[in-house]
């Protein structure tokens, strides 16, 4: 894939739409990323068919045309699979015997309740739901299932996916608003009104490999590269984490929120990640 089919497929007739679907062809340079992308949750869902010959997944903010990514794997497994679409609002679905949709909020501490899953997977969410809520979200991910699959497109990379600008996730988020109040850009019509335009900025708040480390800090990080530059980061549990005496995956082994203090005050080992990217996210730029 060279820089010139992912800069034509960025500025396509109709990406400037909210109608815009990256996934509409199988040709394009992002469904060929998301495919990509997708080997790394295929190991995950194989892993666990092994282990169970079946394998339920809770998607937080997915949809059922998404998995079209998963191609045969998919198809040929249709019967052990159940996933699970939650989203804040139910979804139409067409294949009801592979998906099920649910209403929920992915920063919501009483998401999906007693409810457990094999896998928890969240494509391109993260930056949607606002840094004030990222750290929840990440404790629904970790809770859910004995392991994940977070991707997150990389603040550091050069040309901003939603907006399709370069570099304009570098630029102050009043200046970003002021520009989507006077041009349509990316997916997006032009925002004349300032309270909607702020809020538009607000949800798509990119962040970088440091602050998906704090989020997720029993998850191996990686890479998705274009150009020897990193595109998109990913957060992945592999090993099963243990349920611990409330029902939860994965928490037990992080202090307690009241306990967490400063970065610069505190060991780091010490520090529950969540709380302390939170509270740091207005000064702390993300780096890689």
């Amino acid at each position: 894939m060279s820089i010139m089919d992912l800069v034509s497929d960025f500025f396509a007739p109709g990406a400037k739409s909210g109608k815009y679907d990256p996934l509409a062809k199988s040709g394009s340079s992002e469904f060929g990323f998301r495919a990509r992308r997708f080997a790394n949750v295929q190991r995950l869902i194989q892993t666990v068919l092994d282990e169970k010959g079946e394998c339920s997944i809770l998607d937080v903010g997915g949809t059922e045309k998404y998995w079209q990514v998963g191609g045969d794997f998919v198809r040929r497994n249709r019967g052990r699979l159940r996933i699970t679409l939650v989203n804040l609002e139910v979804e139409a679905i067409d294949d009801r015997v592979l998906f099920e949709s649910i209403e929920g909020d992915a920063t919501d501490p009483d998401l999906c309740g007693a409810r457990r899953f094999d896998l928890v997977h969240s494509n391109s969410v993260i930056e949607h739901v606002g840094r004030d809520r990222m750290p929840a979200y990440a404790d629904n991910v970790r809770r859910l299932a004995p392991r994940y699959f977070v991707q997150t497109p990389n603040y550091w990379f050069p040309f901003e996916p939603h907006f399709r600008l370069p570099a304009f996730q570098y630029l102050p988020a009043s200046a970003r608003a002021a520009i989507i109040r006077r041009f349509a850009v990316g997916f997006f019509d032009k925002v004349p009104d300032p309270a909607e335009a702020r809020m538009v900025i607000k949800h798509h708040d990119m962040i970088g490999a440091r602050q998906m480390r704090r989020f997720f800090p029993d998850g191996e990080i990686r890479f998705e590269r274009f150009a020897g530059l990193n595109k998109s980061v990913m957060a992945i549990r592999a090993e099963p984490a243990e349920l611990d005496r409330c029902g939860r995956f994965g928490i037990a082994d992080v202090p307690s929120l009241d306990a967490c203090d400063d970065l610069v005050a505190l060991d780091p080992a010490a520090v529950c990640p969540a709380k302390a990217a939170a509270r740091q996210f207005e000064w702390d730029r993300p780096r890689p």
